[in-house]
């Protein structure tokens, strides 16, 4: 929830109980056991005030925040702790409305109730709480990087552009997955969708924000640009037959990845579907896998570019994040493959041939060999499969929800991954020896609702 619904709610509440308040925020900050004395700090920076042992008591339901203001010398008010039984906390009550408990309203301040009704909240956080996707960061996954993401976006979005932009149809466009809002700065300096509305939604609560920065800041021209911070496999965000474009690009995987495959992806497009106007049309430009993904074939990497530990390292979620990379960049190609096996998080399995050489099938050896050299993002990368679907997968999804493919829909080969990560350290064949072509790595695909739809 939004820190200015909270500050609403306790000025309501202050009013209401006949208190003066002054409300403060603490930004979010990575965890650490100096988490009182940078609030103080943020206390004193935001009013002026300097809070003291002497001029401050502290009141806290939380044992182990109570215990960082207790080192400093501050008296502590433990709310609700001296309550027999012990009352519902704030959290337990968090829970009840999520669930459909309306007993929550009963336990709450009527100021909270008051301000959830006004802005709907009510619904907005049962829908977070309740998200299969999201984690506790507000993104994907814990442990991706999302600094080294947004200047990734950022690097590529000229391209991204230059690739979709014939086949952009002006009116309402929509970025599903725009990260940092990259792409549709370049939408906004084009003159011909300078009366288009420009739309960008993203999960990553990072994300969102950096959108929200830039347009604060004056980046975008055009006045129609606007910004959510939604899950769309929360259900729909437009209502039906609404958006003229629709651009998604790297983002169908992760919804494959993260939701249920195939039965969330057709959640997806069925949605993008019901939200495009007659005539309109979505680009989405991702990973892919092989043709015959399924098929075997013989992998042979090299060893002599790293280490070759005899076991795997049982455990690397208690590591950070830099010393995952530093662990996984530090092991040989082959090394990394069983590293791979042990993290990722699909069913991943091989025969091993001889000492350089598995079988395994085709997309599961481009799923290893397209994620191998991203330790930055280990643990993230290892939750996403980028094979699950080939281009016939793709056709056949598309035509079969209604939309028709543009001729311009075809998938593509990455040569500078060949060339600089792949052919150096691997090779692949049939079981029978013979050579196997480096296959498709990426698919564009332009899919159009009929006029007549």
């Amino acid at each position: 929830m939004p820190f200015h619904r909270r500050e609403a709610a306790i000025e309501r509440f202050s009013v209401l109980a006949g208190l003066r308040s002054l409300v403060v925020p603490v930004f979010d900050t990575a965890p650490t056991d100096r988490f009182a004395e940078v609030t103080l700090k943020n206390v004193t920076v935001a009013t002026g005030i300097t809070l003291t042992p002497q001029n401050t008591v502290v009141a806290c339901s939380t044992p182990s925040v109570s215990a960082l203001y207790e080192r400093l010398g501050f008296p502590v008010a433990g709310v609700e702790s001296d309550i027999t039984p012990e009352p519902e906390r704030p959290w337990d009550v968090l829970l009840r409305l999520a669930a459909g408990d309306q007993r929550w309203r009963e336990l709450a301040h009527p100021a909270t109730t008051d301000v959830f009704d006004r802005y709907r909240l009510e619904d907005s956080v049962r829908t977070v709480v309740n998200d299969p996707v999201v984690g506790d960061e507000g993104g994907l996954t814990p442990t991706r990087d999302y600094r080294t993401y947004a200047e990734a976006f950022a690097d590529a979005a000229g391209r991204k552009w230059d690739l979709v932009r014939p086949h952009v149809r002006p009116g309402r466009i929509v970025d599903i997955g725009c990260g940092a809002g990259s792409v549709l700065e370049r939408a906004d300096q084009e003159p011909a969708l300078r009366e288009s509305d420009l739309i960008g939604v993203e999960i990553a609560r990072h994300l969102y924000d950096e959108c929200v920065h830039k347009k604060a800041q004056g980046v975008f021209q055009n006045a129609n640009v606007y910004f959510y911070r939604r899950n769309v496999l929360g259900g729909a965000i437009f209502p039906p037959r609404s958006i003229d474009t629709t651009l998604t690009f790297a983002l169908t995987h992760e919804i494959w990845s993260y939701g249920d495959r195939m039965a969330s992806l057709r959640t997806f497009a069925q949605a993008i579907y019901d939200h495009t106007a007659p005539g309109g049309v979505w680009i989405n430009s991702d990973v892919c896998g092989p043709d015959g993904k399924d098929r075997p074939v013989h992998l042979t990497l090299t060893a002599t570019d790293g280490l070759n530990p005899s076991s795997v390292r049982s455990e690397l979620a208690e590591l950070s994040s830099s010393e995952v990379a530093t662990h996984v960049s530090a092991l040989s190609t082959r090394a990394r493959l069983d590293r791979f096996a042990a993290d990722y998080r699909f069913p991943f399995s091989f025969t091993t041939v001889n000492d350089t050489t598995v079988e395994l099938p085709f997309g599961d050896a481009m799923d290893f060999l397209t994620r191998k050299d991203y330790t930055d993002n280990w643990l993230s990368e290892t939750q996403e499969q980028f094979c699950g679907l080939e281009f016939a997968d793709w056709k056949s999804l598309l035509t079969d929800i209604g939309f028709e493919l543009d001729p311009a829909s075809d998938t593509t080969r990455n040569d500078w991954i060949v060339d600089n990560r792949l052919a150096p350290v691997a090779s692949l064949t049939t079981p029978a020896g013979d050579p196997v072509d480096w296959p498709v790595t990426h698919v564009f695909l332009v899919a159009r609702r009929p006029l007549n739809t």
